[in-house]
Parts: C-alpha cells; structure tokens; sequence
C-alpha cells in the first residue's frame, strides 16, 4: 500500500503542504512520488505559472529526501487529469485550497477530484502529520467498510490503535454499526477503541480528535440520491468534518 503517491503542484502553499505530507508518507511506506502540475490557461490563453520551476523545486526536495521522483506536466482540467494520472498510483495528495479557491474549507479541483477518482484522495492538512494515531468517521456504508480495510492496513505497518468515530442521535442504533468495524477490526488483529458521540458527524470527530489527539483521519465517499452514478459521488460530510479539523484526511471511494 501506498508504494506509488501522486502529488497535485499549483503553486499555492496548500499544495506544498500536500508534497511534504507525501514525503513524511514516502519515507515510512518506501514509496516513489509522482509530482504532476496541470496547466491551466485563461480564456485568453495566458499560463497560469511556472511549471518547470515548480516540478524542479518539487523533484529536489524528494530527492533530497532519498525517495524516487517522477514529474509529469499536463493540459487541462486539474481535477480530471489528476483523476486519469491516479489510476497509476495507490493515492493522490492535495491541497485543501488551491490557488482557484483561497477562502473555501475545499477548493473546487478538490471537491470534484474526490467525486470522479478511483483511488483514495488524501486532503492534506495546513502541516505535515506524522500519521501515526489514526480515526475513522465510520456510519457503516460500503465506502466506510472500504475506509475501515484501508485504515486497518495502515495501523498494521505504524503499530497504533484505530480510533473507530460514529456519530449518531441513537445509541442503539449506533452500537449495531459499531459492532460491525469492532468485528473487523477485531479479526485483523489491530487495536481499537469506539466512540459513539451525539451531534454532527464534524462536531463528533473534532471532539473525539481533541480528546485522542489522532494526527490522521479517515473516511468513505458515498453515493448521493441520484442514479448513482460517479458524478453523483460526494464525500460523506467531508466539509463539514473539514471545518472543525487540522489533520490529513484520507477518503476512499
């Protein structure tokens, strides 16, 4: 898992942060970096940046870093030709702002790029993690269970306990759709403590994340009302969750 990360470059600060949080990724799983930066034109046909600058920069500091490097330079929407590019890899890493969308919690490349990938997007946080005490915001749907294998994995190589998050206005209810990550979780032999919290999904894992001080998060995309069809994939209460947390999170669709 995650021998292959790509990294999306736009020169904005976020981006950087999503480099550095591949390299910290890089150095634990062995992994080789894809660097890739799409140019955009305006309507005009003006570059939007320096490409062979910025790849440059990215390429010396994982090199530095002792990890292979590939860089890649496309034309065309950031968000689908991420999306073609991750079809190679384990993962892709961004920003959680670009340069498009400085004021939004999620950037707009961002938000479509979790709806049409088929790999896990990593939305990384204002500073690298170390990733080494995990979350899952688990409500139980398939892209949960996804998230659930996918964390457990993960825990397996960094030898911490997962922290399974579900927020519910029924505890019962609650319970039931615990059991079924304890079960999981239980069988692959990984440690784990439940938290079944009152109120929002957002409002739940920020105080679960407070209390565990977990550095990394993780969550499933779920289908929406639609005909369910991948552009009706959204990430579920990613926003939200978003607003009230500083740490890496890792959706699986």
């Amino acid at each position: 898992m995650f021998t292959r990360l790509l990294v999306g470059l736009d020169g904005s600060p976020n981006a950087d942060e999503a480099l550095e949080q591949a390299v910290h990724l890089g150095l634990r799983f062995k992994s080789k970096l894809v660097v890739a930066h799409i140019k955009e034109t305006h309507r005009l046909g003006r570059r939007v940046s320096d490409s062979g600058e910025l790849l440059k920069r990215a390429e010396e500091r994982v090199k530095d870093a002792g990890l292979q490097v590939e860089t890649i330079v496309k034309h065309g929407d950031p968000d689908v030709e991420l999306a073609a590019l991750a079809r190679d890899v384990d993962t892709v890493l961004v920003g959680r702002r670009g340069r498009s969308a400085p004021a939004d919690v999620l950037g707009k490349t961002v938000t479509s790029l979790i709806r049409i990938a088929e790999r896990s997007v990593i939305v990384c946080a204002s500073k690298p993690s170390p990733m080494n005490s995990c979350a899952i915001a688990y409500d139980g749907r398939e892209t949960a269970q996804r998230a659930l294998a996918l964390v457990a994995r993960f825990a397996s190589v960094t030898h911490s306990t997962v922290h399974v998050i579900h927020a519910t206005v029924d505890p019962a209810m609650g319970s039931m759709i615990i059991g079924e990550a304890e079960a999981m979780l239980s069988l692959q032999g990984v440690k784990f403590v439940t938290h079944i919290e009152p109120g929002t999904p957002g409002a739940a894992v920020a105080r679960v994340i407070e209390r565990t001080k977990c550095d990394a998060l993780f969550a499933g995309a779920h289908v929406g009302s639609g005909e369910g069809r991948r552009s009706d994939v959204r990430v579920s209460h990613a926003e939200e969750i978003l607003l009230h947390t500083d740490i890496p999170v890792v959706i699986q669709p």
